[in-house]
């Protein structure tokens, strides 16, 4: 008799084992709690040691926003300075939260070995929780973007509603690619190193700080690259929704939500497949 039938009769489990992927989904349901509370934790803690605290969620954006946005407006002669302000700020704000999530997501079992090796509970909770602390990190930017907009020209309209569905999709794609990049740097250590990397190459290519139709306007096989840029889709979404102007393909909400989907669903798969090497390996 082997070891397996020999537990097997006397009912006992594999420790660690991967549970079946639709229980493995409910017990990480079931603990939404823990990771809204280790996220609004970590959130907070990161902030104490700060005298303006919760002020550098705004601070650190708008300050990059400021500094990146100076250079690429000398480099783009002749752009509107007020409505380029605005196109800058509504792009770093949620290219950050796209970077930190990421990044940090990518940290989020390799940093927590203890954690992981202690306790028995869905692992897919901890680059959750990084998500979400992104999230709630990113609100107070929202709030004082919608002050700032109305000094720059863009007063409240209906369209700024849209942003609340965009930003769900957005949070789902985000989740999707931490949850990639959690698994892989398991395996490779080396890559959170890397993608520090690889968000700043995302950065300045994906329409942040320029506009695409204007830097490639002789280049239109270039432009129609773009339309299949998720990172270049949510900006532009974004920007149209704040902003007005309709520069953008309406068909970007069919194809950001079919790579908010797929990317969560993929980065679900590809992690629950990896369940019992988390802390092991």
């Amino acid at each position: 008799m082997s070891l397996a039938e020999l537990a097997a009769e006397h009912g006992l489990k594999r420790v660690g084992a991967r549970p079946p992927f639709w229980r493995y989904v409910a017990d990480a349901w079931h603990r939404r709690d823990f990771v809204v509370a280790l996220a609004m934790y970590r959130l907070r803690a990161g902030l104490e040691g700060n005298r303006l605290g919760v002020l550098w969620l705004v601070l650190q954006p708008t300050l990059n926003a400021l500094i990146y946005g100076t250079i690429f407006y000398v480099i783009q002669r002749g752009t509107d300075p007020i409505q380029f302000a605005a196109h800058v700020v509504i792009g770093v704000f949620l290219f950050q939260f796209f970077q930190r999530s990421m990044t940090q997501g990518a940290k989020s079992i390799t940093g927590n070995q203890s954690l992981v090796q202690s306790l028995a509970f869905p692992r897919i909770t901890l680059p959750i929780a990084e998500v979400v602390e992104e999230f709630l990190s990113l609100m107070p930017s929202i709030a004082v973007l919608f002050v700032i907009l109305p000094f720059l020209g863009h007063w409240p309209a209906v369209e700024w509603l849209l942003i609340i569905p965009l930003l769900a999709l957005f949070t789902l794609f985000n989740t999707g690619i931490a949850l990639f990049t959690a698994r892989l740097t398991v395996h490779v250590r080396d890559l959170t190193q890397l993608l520090p990397f690889l968000a700043r190459i995302l950065f300045y290519t994906s329409g942040v700080l320029f506009d695409v139709n204007k830097i490639f306007e002789q280049h239109p096989s270039i432009i129609e690259f773009y339309d299949f840029v998720p990172i270049y889709q949510v900006l532009q979404m974004a920007r149209d929704a704040l902003l007005g102007g309709h520069d953008y393909n309406p068909l970007y909400w069919l194809y950001f939500s079919i790579w908010s989907v797929g990317a969560f669903v993929i980065g679900l798969l590809f992690f629950w497949v990896a369940e019992e090497r988390y802390g092991r390996d």
